[in-house]
């Protein structure tokens, strides 16, 4: 049996404004995140976050 590949276009034009939203989007909610974990009360959230900093090398105190 040959061996054959499908190919498959997954290419979507898409404009720039809708580029720019979906960037902005994805900054907001990042934004929101960071901020979440930042300012938690949750011991646990608040301690990931400040752990992951440290693991990534960047300070925080």
């Amino acid at each position: 049996m040959p061996i054959t590949s499908a190919q498959h276009d997954i290419a979507t034009p898409a404009s720039l404004g809708h580029r720019v939203l979906i960037a902005a989007g994805a900054s907001l909610l990042g934004l929101c995140l960071v901020y979440f974990a930042g300012f938690s009360h949750i011991d646990a959230v608040h301690n990931a976050a400040h752990d992951t900093r440290h693991s990534a090398a960047f300070p925080c105190h």
